[in-house]
């Protein structure tokens, strides 16, 4: 349960990280804001997505350097004397 804060950084960094990929790579923003009629505003998607895409993959490195720190201090075993 420690390091529950770090799991959800990493979840929501790999499904931002995701989803900010699929609209990147893919039209499906395009056809949406063609659907719904603002088809003008489709020259800034890249200043939105781009960014985006970089902000979730920081969150991403974040949430997993903050897993691997809590998982590798939970794991030790105390030396006897």
């Amino acid at each position: 349960m420690k390091n529950q804060p770090a799991r959800t950084l990493l979840k929501v960094g790999v499904i931002g990280t995701i989803v900010a990929a699929v609209c990147c790579a893919t039209p499906i923003l395009v056809i949406l804001f063609g659907v719904v009629g603002l088809g003008a505003m489709t020259g800034y998607l890249d200043y939105v997505l781009l960014p985006a895409l970089a902000i979730f993959i920081l969150i991403a490195a974040y949430g997993f350097w903050k897993k691997s720190k809590n998982d590798d201090g939970c794991c030790k075993v105390p030396k006897k004397s």
